[in-house]
């Protein structure tokens, strides 16, 4: 009992840690593996204030998918950069508590705890030399790391993302990308008159964040706003810099697809394509936009060449994101089937269907094979049964409330000669 006291200890102060593993980011593999990928997307330029931040989140990722080597490397690079970001000497600061608890982390799990408590020994240093300005909240730094954190783990954690960052702001307001970042947070999340005029003060102050600049030209067009004189005004603008998903040109393209045109959204993404043709990220917009205009659009025929173009580019975004491309190779299986080759599109989902997904995963793969059933092969029997598929996995998706929903229309329509069937397996489907 004496020898196991001190790793009791140990365990008591990492969980008393704020940083990445004390923060409840669960999240499954392969959505882990989705975020990594989206992290990468964001880019390194010079400049990019949250590069500290990704490389912690980084760090926490490849660690929990088992890459512990690949995780100790980017917590490095995130001490590295925040030291270049700040202009301040090594290992000095508020921003490296978050980084040192992970560190701790890190060295526990691996059974370095000689490491582990030097770690902590460091956390406790720098919160004794950079104490919090206010003594009922988290220094500053760490509110708003936790804040952008946060943001990165879906819908549900953007209002306490928000919250945070208002804490933050409210010991340090001269921070000027936190306040930008606070208004990103409450965008899905306010009333949108009020969030208007936030992102208006918010461009204001930040008049170079282009991705703030598209989402405010976003909201303004939901609200009736004429903005495309605007919104070409930043796609010259934002093609002049580096690409990056922080970069304004995915939230561009998406006021381009809305409030323009499918087709103006398309020439962007190529014209930004040929400016950067090695971006991988710029591939998978370009195809999604494409994607989007055969889709979208009720035509009897289409262009061979777009079609060519849009198979392409779903090809080399399927080989360039191995470990986030089922929707990609999904879109592909549909487009096949609009373009009448329909033995590529089966082969494609023949081989989806093989493999062991998760349940969420699962859950989308059979509901958009139910429509790909419905809409493509005209088979309305084998279309119901994955929609019972998908509904039978309990996990609470978008996509088990979207296949429900369409049997309870199918049921309530009393055409199909599944219609009791479809009603006694509701019944006893357990919502």
């Amino acid at each position: 009992i004496s020898a196991a006291q001190p790793d009791a200890t140990l365990e008591d102060k990492l969980e008393a840690l704020e940083c990445h593993f004390t923060w409840g980011l669960q999240y499954s593999r392969a959505r882990l593996l989705r975020l990594g990928d989206k992290l990468e997307d964001i880019g390194t330029a010079e400049g990019n204030r949250w590069l500290g931040h990704i490389y912690n989140l980084q760090g926490y990722i490849h660690h929990q998918l088992g890459f512990n080597d690949e995780a100790r490397s980017f917590f490095s690079r995130a001490a590295e950069a925040f030291c270049q970001i700040r202009n301040v000497v090594p290992d000095e600061g508020p921003w490296l508590v978050v980084n040192f608890g992970n560190k701790a982390w890190l060295h526990y799990s691996l059974g370095e705890h000689a490491e582990t408590r030097v770690c902590l020994s460091r956390v406790d240093e720098l919160m004794r030399a950079y104490p919090s300005p206010s003594e009922v909240e988290l220094h500053p730094e760490i509110c708003a790391e936790k804040a952008w954190t946060l943001m990165k783990f879906g819908p549900e954690k953007e209002l306490l993302a928000a919250d945070y960052f208002q804490k933050a702001i409210r010991m340090q307001p001269e921070m000027v990308e936190w306040q930008t970042s606070h208004v990103l947070a409450l965008a899905n999340t306010s009333n949108k008159d009020e969030i208007l005029e936030k992102m208006r003060i918010a461009q204001r102050h930040d008049p170079q964040n282009f991705y703030l600049a598209a989402v405010y030209l976003e909201a303004q067009a939901e609200r009736g706003q004429r903005i495309e004189s605007k919104a070409r005004e930043l796609a010259r603008r934002v093609l002049e810099h580096p690409v990056g998903s922080y970069s304004g040109i995915a939230p561009l393209l998406r006021v381009y697809k809305l409030h323009l045109s499918p087709d103006e959204a398309i020439h962007l993404a190529e014209e930004a394509l040929e400016r950067h043709p090695d971006e991988r990220f710029l591939k998978m917009r370009a195809a999604l936009c494409y994607k989007d205009r055969i889709f979208l659009n009720n035509e009897c025929t289409l262009e061979d060449r777009m079609i060519n173009r849009a198979i392409s580019l779903h090809k080399d975004v399927s080989s360039l994101y191995p470990n986030s491309s089922l929707k990609i190779k999904i879109s592909l299986a549909n487009i096949y089937g609009k373009s009448h080759r329909i033995q590529d599109g089966d082969q494609i989902f023949k081989e989806l269907l093989q493999i062991d997904l998760e349940p969420e995963d699962a859950q989308l793969l059979y509901n958009y094979y139910a429509k790909y059933l419905k809409f493509i092969k005209n088979q309305n029997y084998e279309s119901i049964k994955y929609h019972m598929e998908v509904a039978k996995i309990p996990e609470q998706t978008f996509f088990r409330k979207n296949s429900i929903c369409i049997l309870e229309r199918i049921k309530d329509r009393n055409r199909n000669r599944m219609c009791r069937e479809i009603e006694e397996f509701l019944a006893n489907l357990q919502h």
